[in-house]
């Protein structure tokens, strides 16, 4: 059952989403009215606006009728496209009778906040029929909207009046009159249709308020003039919304438009979005990859600078991964297809952007409340100023009405408002651009207050596959023994005998053909190579075949106390060798945990490896460890950790971590793109570094003060003004410029996120 907070009607039906795209939506007041007016149709639970991503995401009964809402939208200045594919609307998961249709704000995983983990609509099963928008679609050029062609009229209108009224004196409040219903009229039009739609106390009506009892009180010059300079700030404006918005719509411009695909024997150029899972395509050197896929043939450099922030050409060759939009070097490659235009790892980060940006944080919502009680209290003190002075204490009535005036275009609470959603699209833009997707504003409040970070060891602090660390000769050199060795492993696909072949590999070492092999369950695999007959495994089996010395036994328990497996090579009847593995810790997760601790975080290790093995990688990487855990128990630690009184994040895979992942404050996936790494957690780091996770808090710190300098710059005009105003210093002109002028401010401090550098 759900009820309509709203309306105090009560919907029994499960709630549906549907998903629209918003023009000439500029900033948060704008959001506000969108919003308002949506939750005023019969059957809507839920709206959600995005000035960042230019959305309106409704929550809403089936048997809602939702085609009123453009025609009351669009006397306000926006225009509604829905965004759907074979079905727009989706079922909202339904969580009973105590929280149907809600937002999950009460879902607290152990003091973890969710309230912006909207799981509402986010049905994991209808998924398919569900059109996220992909890109958001593009707007024309500024100087064509009907805003600019609006402001531009304004001004010519204010130029001739000024410019007659110079010369024929007796008609220039008359002109100033008519320039000013040249921008005034359409103002009007929009406050009177958020009027009608419940919401009196809009920038529009202070604008219009304000102009009116200026003419009344005889400043019709002023009047013209202020109305200009709203109608110029309102452009500006769009110009820095449109920015924040081009800045995530640029991601999918790096995917080229066409490809080259063997088709029926021959290779053909198509289009991109044509493109099939398993279809091979040709990737010339030069050439932009039109595709998600896995190199077939070829081997080249690839840059993923584009994508990843990479400064140096990645080398890749057959079976590697590569990414759309990144940049083939030297060498031509055929890459096999694995995900479609829609969903390669460019459309599903922006897919998954867009609906981060329409999530709020926790600030965010607090500056909401406030400013609908901030709105009507200023206009309340506008009113006290200009009516007290003349009542009680004898002011002249002009004056003080006019200062009243100017009171009510400080107020204006459009940068106050703007301040925060502005700071958290640009922070989560710029992380997505560098492969640091966090899903909503208060994960990337969360993550800058994170005081522990808890990391699962295989796939996440480790590459995840063993490696050969040391190859040791006794009774045949290093590269017999590792000759031999590989000789044995051919054509396996263990991952232990794949380390030694790759040892091999990169030693340049030539491999014998191996006769008669066999592989002997639980202890190894022997063959005849050249004649000679040599058995592979481990040290037990090998003990029974030769004997150890006490030098060797010695040797293979240090090897084994460094958390290495060790396997023994026995060739001739005597012990030839040891070759050593071990997954071993990613190349920067030792700079990245080093990264985590300068900033005073404390850094754990908890996986569910022996505890020999993980106090060895612990040991070389300087992390806590805790080791020879079940999922519960990675689950218990972070609630311990939590009543402690730590801020937590978890970082893992994304599965099997799932119970901690969801407990901690914030569950980080590591991988490279995949589906589980983007939808599990509340953040990922899509290209699996450890010093990803420092990069992310250092994100969310930097946006957090951006925020703070936001509500300081909009609170600080506006106290300055409010003073100099009643003080008589400053009048009506410099009030709108203010409220102008600190909203575009505002909004281009936001934007200098996007050009963040994270080391």
């Amino acid at each position: 059952m759900q009820a309509d907070a709203k309306k105090g009607r009560i919907m029994t039906a499960p709630l549906v989403q549907s998903r629209f795209r918003v023009t000439g939506m500029d900033c948060a007041s704008c959001a506000a009215k969108i919003e308002g007016t949506t939750l005023r149709i019969a059957g809507v639970a839920e709206a959600e606006v995005s000035v960042a991503a230019g959305t309106l995401v409704i929550r809403h009964a089936p048997d809602a009728d939702l085609a009123p809402l453009a025609g009351r939208l669009s006397p306000m200045g926006y225009a509604l496209a829905p965004l759907a594919s074979g079905g727009g609307q989706r079922k909202a998961h339904d969580h009973g009778e105590s929280c149907a249709g809600h937002d999950h704000a009460g879902h607290d995983h152990a003091a973890h906040d969710h309230s912006d983990h909207d799981h509402s609509g986010h049905d994991h099963a209808e998924v398919g029929g569900h059109d996220h928008g992909a890109a958001p679609a593009a707007e024309g050029r500024w100087w064509s909207t009907g805003k600019a062609r609006l402001t531009l009229l304004s001004g010519l209108a204010l130029v001739a009046a000024f410019g007659v009224g110079t010369f024929v004196p007796a008609v220039q409040s008359w002109l100033y009159l008519a320039a000013m219903l040249v921008g005034l009229v359409p103002i009007a039009r929009r406050a009177v249709a958020a009027a009608a739609n419940g919401m009196p106390f809009t920038i529009e009506m202070l604008m219009t308020i304000a102009a009116a009892g200026a003419v009344i009180i005889g400043a019709a010059e002023e009047a013209a003039a202020v109305v200009f300079l709203f109608l110029v700030g309102e452009l500006l404006e769009g110009v820095a919304a449109g920015r924040a918005r081009a800045s995530i719509r640029a991601l999918t411009a790096l995917v080229p438009k066409t490809a080259l695909v063997e088709r029926n024997g021959a290779t053909i150029e198509v289009p991109a979005a044509s493109l099939k899972v398993g279809e091979v395509i040709l990737v010339r050197p030069g050439d932009r990859i039109s595709a998600d896929g896995l190199i077939v043939a070829g081997e080249s450099g690839i840059d993923e600078s584009p994508v990843t922030g990479e400064s140096v050409p990645v080398r890749k060759g057959p079976e590697a991964t590569v990414f759309a939009g990144t940049v083939n070097g030297e060498a031509a490659l055929r890459v096999r297809v694995t995900a479609t235009a829609e969903d390669n790892t460019i459309a599903r980060v922006v897919k998954l952007v867009e609906e981060a940006q329409e999530k709020r944080a926790p600030t965010e919502r607090l500056i909401d409340r406030f400013s609908r009680y901030y709105t009507p209290g200023v206009v309340a003190v506008a009113a006290l100023v200009a009516v007290i002075p003349p009542l009680l204490f004898g002011g002249a009535w002009d004056a003080w009405i006019y200062k009243g005036l100017a009171i009510l275009l400080i107020g204006c609470p459009c940068a106050l408002v703007i301040s925060t959603p502005a700071a958290i699209a640009a922070g989560l833009s710029a992380g997505a651009r560098r492969g640091l997707l966090l899903k909503g504003g208060a994960v990337l409040e969360t993550a800058g207050k994170i005081t522990t970070v808890c990391f699962d060891k295989t796939g996440t602090l480790t590459a995840g596959k063993p490696q050969v660390t040391d190859v040791i000769g006794f009774a045949q050199p290093q590269a017999e023994v590792l000759r031999l060795a590989a000789a044995l492993e051919t054509g396996s696909s263990h991952p232990l005998a794949k380390a030694i072949l790759d040892r091999a590999a990169a030693d340049a070492i030539p491999i014998p053909p191996a006769e008669a092999a066999q592989a002997l369950g639980g202890e190894g695999v022997s063959a005849l190579v050249e004649g000679r007959e040599v058995f592979l495994g481990s040290p037990p089996a090998a003990a029974a075949r030769a004997p150890l010395t006490v030098v060797q036994a010695d040797q293979i328990a240090a090897l084994n106390d460094a958390g290495k497996t060790v396997s023994l090579l026995v060739a001739d009847g005597a012990i030839a060798g040891a070759i050593a593995m071990r997954d071993e810790p990613r190349p920067d997760a030792a700079e990245g945990l080093a990264a985590l601790k300068r900033e005073g975080i404390r850094t754990v290790m908890l996986t569910g490896d022996n505890r020999r093995t993980a106090e060895a990688i612990g040991r070389q990487l300087g992390i806590e460890v805790r080791a020879e855990l079940l999922p519960q128990d990675k689950l218990r630690i972070v609630g311990e950790l939590q009543r402690e009184g730590a801020v937590v994040a978890k970082v893992g895979d994304g599965i099997n971590d799932a119970p901690a992942l969801a407990a901690a404050d914030i569950g980080i996936a590591m991988g490279g793109g995949t589906d589980v790494a983007l939808e599990t957690a509340d953040a990922a780091a899509l290209h699996g570094r450890v010093k990803d996770v420092a990069s992310m808090i250092a994100l969310s710190r930097r946006t957090m003060g951006n925020i703070h300098q936001n509500i300081a710059m909009s609170l600080g005009l506006k106290a300055v003004f409010l003073v100099t105003t009643i003080a008589g210093i400053t009048g009506l002109w410099p009030a709108i410029l203010a409220d102008t002028g600190a909203t575009v401010l505002v909004t281009l401090n936001a934007l200098r996120l996007l050009r963040v550098r994270l080391e």
